[in-house]
């Protein structure tokens, strides 16, 4: 029954998914650049294959992109003499990557449509394709946003996106803050499907879980001997562990099977299944990928669509990194 509802609700907001997004559009670029998403591809299937772990950092700009003040490229912009950016909030210091493949691929779009592409269109369509040359599913990407001319405050970023340390109740809400149901919760947190997370984002875990001096007592046995040995106390805290056991560099579900096996990573994938509200979907995708995908897709339509800037909103930025001069 639960499954049912699932992909009823994948159909039915795939559906109107274009009327409810504002002024954003499938077709928004067929005029006056019809060939961005194949550029986009282009540029990401490069980034991948020289380095698998990008398709991940792809699609964790755009998250933390849309997270704070909705998708309008802002997590992009650098900082400056009297402007802080985004970049060096907690959640995105040192662990943000990727921006150097978008500048890439705004310099290959320039080339082809200059000026016509937001940046934030840019990262919209750079996650669908990291997504799918990741194994994932594809969506339908509406575009049609423009990019802010400033970035959001630091402390509107650390309070917007959840830590790798939070609880689900807080997660969830922080997901509804910008419209995203407990479904969209369950779902994008499968994109820890792949990628890499830091030991200091779970070495609490390891070793003094709550401040109890011992650790977290859900993790598996094995996978706890092996994690301490990857990040042993007084060790690096920068040292890298894939997110996803099993298949680290494939979009697959394989992320709800290892919670199912008290496999998770970070505190805050484990806790998908200690939630009443979110267990059973993170159990119900664990079992079906097919489920998964079309969720994944859904809600990634949903997350993008949060609050973008358009019409006359915003600019078209010529770089990235950098506001347009005055």
């Amino acid at each position: 029954m639960l499954l049912a509802a699932a992909f009823s609700a994948v159909f039915t907001y795939l559906q109107f998914a274009e009327a409810d997004a504002q002024t954003l559009s499938c077709s928004f670029y067929e005029s006056s650049c019809p060939t961005v998403a194949a550029v986009v591809e282009n540029v990401v299937r490069q980034a991948v294959q020289a380095e698998a772990r990008m398709a991940a950092s792809l699609l964790r700009l755009h998250f933390h992109d849309c997270f704070v003040h909705g998708c309008d490229g802002s997590v992009l912009l650098d900082a400056t003499s009297t402007v802080t950016g985004e970049k060096t909030a907690s959640p995105n210091n040192n662990s943000l990557r990727g921006f150097d493949v978008v500048d890439n691929i705004k310099t290959a779009v320039e080339a082809v449509c200059p000026g016509t592409v937001s940046c934030a269109d840019i990262l919209a369509l750079a996650a669908n394709a990291a997504v799918t040359l990741a194994g994932g599913p594809s969506w339908t990407v509406l575009l049609g946003r423009r990019d802010a001319t400033s970035p959001a405050t630091v402390s509107e970023v650390n309070s917007a996106i959840p830590s790798p340390n939070s609880n689900m109740t807080f997660i969830i809400s922080q997901f509804a803050a910008v419209g995203l149901n407990v479904q969209d919760t369950v779902v994008l947190s499968g994109a820890h499907t792949i990628g890499q997370a830091r030991c200091i984002s779970f070495s609490s875990r390891l070793y003094n879980f709550s401040g109890t001096g011992s650790p977290d007592p859900s993790i598996n046995p094995v996978y706890l001997r092996t994690l301490q040995s990857a990040c042993p106390q007084g060790g690096d805290i920068n040292a890298l562990r894939q997110l996803d056991i099993t298949t680290p560099t494939a979009l697959d579900n394989a992320y709800y099977t290892n919670l199912q096996d008290n496999e998770g990573l970070l505190l805050s994938d484990q806790e998908l299944t200690s939630d009443s509200n979110t267990a059973p979907l993170a159990a119900a995708y664990a079992g079906n990928q097919r489920a998964f995908f079309h969720a994944f897709g859904r809600s990634m339509v949903k997350m993008g669509n949060i609050s973008p800037l358009t019409g006359t909103q915003g600019e078209i930025r010529l770089n990235c990194r950098v506001v347009n001069p005055s």
